[in-house]
């Protein structure tokens, strides 16, 4: 361990730094010094990184130490070189989930998933603790909590990070970054924001078309340039009929179109960003001989490249050295991290001109260009094609313009199919975007809260995350509609009076039944007299004249009307008319089907001497004289005696049952009490609107429960979970048992998962290259749909797997009865390519074996190292699994997996949350190449 440097006062700002500090700057410095956290919210360059620094200075003029995370291993490895040449290679070290170095140093740099896990690591005794003497944790791209898979790990660290050591939050723009600050001084400490919106070298943006690169915003930098053409589609184009999708914008340039006019205009280095690895790559072949280097620079590019080739001939990317001898190179996670650094010290030195990078590249890296190149202003996610954030796209345009080298950045947005000048602006002047929660408990969450605090106080660190505190900022407001509705509730409920709401809601639904009742017998008696209006005008040919019948029309106001056949006069149809003197005297000329009963069964009346009116239409009437009165008068006498008022269709069966059924459902209602109510439909709508005001109050309360309580409701369905598979245990079920504690040492996307599969017995008898293919399919996820590879999964490792799938499915099966969301990897499909690694295959032999990436073959392995290095720490596990996950680990542990040996200078394996006496492995999902 260094010697501890003398205690002292830090060294004035003149003499760390050699410039004028920005107001920003100093400002934040000041907040230091006074013992106040910070939070350092500027835009990306603009020199937040040295707020870092200077925590470092302070406290090693303090004789303290200072943790330094970063959210990527990539940019741990940067900050470890960038510190040691600034601070001195004894004074820094670096921790990571598979490497640590100079560990004791007063400068140590990590992921800040290392960092979460040590403040989780129970501690004996204060000379175990490893935050003893750290005066700062400087928590470098904070905005990294809006990561949906790894944002928590920010917030955890926040919670449990010691209220006496500073924290330093260094911070992209964000929208919130003032509820940031609340939040820590809360969850923390005294904190204080900083922020600031100044570029030191200001941003001039444009855009690139098939007809040049131009300005795309106006002077103010509020709107568009007054020459920028908003394209709209040819009117050939547009055609009549249904609305079809949005046409298609004009072609986009070529690469080396746009690659041409930026370096006419001395706008290079650059990076294009281009949102897919093999638009990368291709972009790269697309530049063709393109030569953007002078001899001099060529030179000194082959130079460095012999050392790499010498050094490391695994790693050259194949058909990537000729470009990147004439200054053009392709970075994104497919790439071998070893090359990838190449690319990053090339392009900090100038010698790089034009680098074609996925959006990952500035996520922190430290690639500043003179330009910044953005192809496309949406992208593909999991989720599907979604245009892009405003955070993301000042991100990358916030990577445009070199401090000191630069007096203006550029950003270029280019035309593409779905794209124009449109949405380039609007994006360009678009804000930052608020940071969000990303909280999720896990089950390593749980088992180390509990191995060290009481229930009472795991709930109370739960529920300090972020997400809760941007709820309750809402809560007010939920809280007081909830008061509203409550009371808007009552008054309808008092008003209602002593009104019986069961005996309405009865009455209602004798209603509802009634109208139903009456619709099928209005459709059984269409049907009946649809049966039976052909029998009728069949018989009503040979009805002679007298014979009496019912008949229905609406010159008769639609009653049935009782009527005697006159006379039939021929109409222009097939069957004749009927002139008929109804009991009221009056004359109507009807067509047959305007007859509903025929009484063949009376005798006929004698009509013979009577003068009938000349009708000529049908439905044509007249009134009657006193000549036909009496003719009326004994029509109307038939009917007194016989039923004629009665349809012949209305006397069907079922028709008749159905009028029974009805009538007596009118009888019902009429007597029920609620029939002699008032005004029956205000008060169904003052019963609609109570159950409204009832549903929406429940709606929101059961809302408002879900926001403030769902970490913790997780959190106890966890714990549910741990009980059923024997992880905790004691009287009251929260005691962690052996198989908890060992759960509790693992690290990955599921913990239980991982320390189920080390227990089961299953893997105990797999060789070290088997073991390592197993943990593998049971801790990586691999999502390619094109993913294949030439080597099967050994039988041995088959025959695990299977053994495993009981186990797999009960966990399933546990979580999905409780909603928990947690996956259980199982990728089988890459065990036969990492038996091969382990067992010594050649990299080239792996490369070509699958149609994985150099990078993503990386990731995989180093995910599995991870895992492995953890399992020796585990307690409740064979000696013969800690035996051979040792021998798995130095088997695939070997470039390019681990580090370039420069790096790695004689580091022996040592997890960074290791605890005493039981050393704890941990895992560092933060090694994405």
């Amino acid at each position: 361990m260094p010697e501890r440097p003398t205690t002292g006062s830090v060294p004035p700002l003149g003499e760390l730094f050699p410039f004028p500090l920005d107001p920003f700057q100093l400002e934040a410095i000041d907040a230091l010094n006074i013992g106040h956290s910070v939070v350092v919210s500027a835009p990306t360059g603009s020199g937040k990184t040295l707020v870092g620094e200077y925590a470092i200075y302070r406290a090693l003029a303090h004789g303290r130490k200072v943790f330094y995370t970063t959210p990527l291993k990539a940019l741990s490895n940067q900050k470890l070189r960038d510190f040691r040449h600034q601070f001195g290679a004894e004074n820094v070290g670096l921790l990571t989930g598979d490497l640590s170095l100079n560990r004791e140093a007063r400068i140590v740099v990590m992921t800040t998933e290392i960092f979460r896990n040590m403040l989780y690591a129970e501690i004996d005794r204060e000379a175990d603790d490893p935050l003893h003497d750290v005066e700062a944790v400087v928590l470098d791209e904070c905005h990294y909590m809006n990561d949906s898979q790894r944002g928590t790990v920010w917030e955890e660290s926040i919670i449990h990070c010691p209220p006496p050591v500073q924290l330093v939050a260094l911070s992209a723009t964000v929208a919130n970054a003032g509820q940031l600050t609340d939040w820590i001084e809360r969850v923390h400490g005294p904190s204080r924001l900083v922020f600031s919106d100044y570029r030191p070298v200001p941003l001039a943006f444009s855009f690139c078309s098939a007809k040049g690169l131009h300005p795309l915003l106006n002077d103010e930098g509020t709107g568009l340039h007054p020459n920028c053409k908003v394209w709209r589609p040819p009117k050939t184009t547009r055609r009549k009929g249904p609305k079809e999708a949005r046409p298609p914008q004009p072609e986009a340039p070529p690469i080396g179109f746009v690659v041409a006019q930026m370096a006419e205009r001395e706008m290079l280095p650059a990076i294009y960003f281009i949102f897919s690895r093999r638009g990368c790559d291709k972009s790269v072949r697309d530049l063709g001989k393109v030569c953007l280097v002078n001899p001099g620079e060529q030179a000194r590019i082959r130079a460095r490249l012999d050392a790499f080739v010498a050094a490391t001939p695994e790693a050259v990317r194949e058909g990537h050295a000729d470009p990147l001898l004439r200054g053009i190179a392709a970075h994104h996670a497919g790439v071998l991290p070893a090359w990838k650094e190449l690319i990053e010290e090339l392009f900090q030195q100038g010698l790089i001109k034009v680098v074609f990078a996925t959006e990952t590249l500035a996520a922190g890296i430290n690639m500043p260009a003179r330009t910044t190149v953005i192809s496309a202003l949406s992208k593909r996610t999991e989720r599907g094609h979604r245009p892009l954030m405003g955070s993301e796209f000042l991100q990358m345009a916030g990577r445009a313009g070199r401090r000191g080298l630069d007096s203006q950045g550029y950003v270029v947005t280019v035309q593409s199919r779905f794209e124009g000048v449109r949405e380039a602006g609007a994006l360009a002047t678009s804000p930052a975007d608020p940071l969000v929660s990303q909280f999720t408990p896990s089950y390593g969450m749980v088992l180390n809260l509990l191995q060290r605090y009481d229930l009472a106080k795991a709930k109370e660190l739960v529920e300090r995350s972020f997400g809760r505190y941007l709820a309750t900022l809402d809560l007010a407001d939920d809280e007081d509609r909830i008061a509203e509705l409550s009371a808007q509730l009552a008054s309808l409920e008092s008003s209602g009076g002593d009104v019986p709401w069961d005996d309405f809601e009865d009455y209602e639904k004798d209603r509802g039944r009634l109208r139903e009742e009456r619709r099928l017998l209005r459709i059984l008696q269409q049907q009946a007299e649809e049966t039976l209006a052909h029998e009728l005008t069949l018989a009503l040919q040979f009805a002679s004249e007298g014979t009496l019948v019912s008949v229905k029309a609406p010159q008769l106001r639609g009653r049935v009307t009782p009527a005697v056949v006159v006379e039939k006069v021929q109409g222009s149809g097939q069957f004749p008319l009927l002139l008929c003197l109804t009991d009221e005297n009056v004359w109507i000329l009807l067509p047959c089907s305007a007859v509903v009963s025929l009484h063949a069964e009376l005798s006929c009346l004698q009509v013979s001497q009577l003068e009938p009116p000349e009708l000529r239409h049908g439905g044509e009437l007249r009134h009657g004289n006193q000549e036909s009165g009496g003719l009326a008068l004994a029509v109307a006498s038939m009917a007194r005696r016989h039923d004629m008022h009665t349809p012949r269709y209305d006397l069907a069966g079922e028709v008749q049952a159905q009028d029974l059924l009805v009538r007596e459902l009118e009888l019902a209602i009429e007597q029920h009490p609620a029939h002699r109510w008032g005004d029956r439909k205000q008060l169904k709508k003052h019963r609609r609107r109570t159950e409204e005001l009832a549903a929406e109050l429940e709606e929101r309360q059961r809302l408002l429960h879900f926001r403030a309580n769902r970490h913790w409701d997780t959190f106890l369905s966890l714990i549910d979970i741990l009980r059923f598979f024997g992880g905790l245990d004691g009287e009251a079920g929260l005691d962690p048992t052996e198989v908890g504690r060992t759960v509790a040492a693992l690290r990955g996307d599921n913990e239980l998962w991982l320390g189920l599969a080390l227990m089961s017995g299953h893997l105990d008898e797999l060789d070290p290259a088997e073991l390592a293919a197993v943990l593998e399919a049971i801790s990586t996820e691999v999502n390619r749909p094109d993913l294949w590879c030439a080597w099967p999964p050994p039988p041995a490792v088959e025959e695990a797997l299977h053994d495993l799938r009981g186990l797999r499915r009960e966990l399933q099966r546990q979580q999905e009865s409780r909603s928990v969301v947690v996956p259980v990897w199982w990728e089988p499909e890459l065990t036969g390519l990492v038996h091969a690694w382990a067992k010594g295959a050649s990299w080239g032999e792996v490369i070509a074996a699958t149609s994985l990436d150099e990078g993503d073959v990386v990731r995989v392995l180093r995910r599995t190292v991870d895992l492995l290095a953890q399992i020796p720490y585990c307690e409740a596990i064979s000696e013969q699994l800690r035996t051979n996950s040792r021998r798995a680990l130095k088997a695939i542990n070997r470039f390019p997996v681990c580090e370039i040996e420069d790096l790695l200078a004689a580091a022996p394996l040592d997890p960074a949350t290791e605890r005493p006496p039981t050393p704890l492995g941990a895992s560092d999902s933060a090694d994405a190449p």
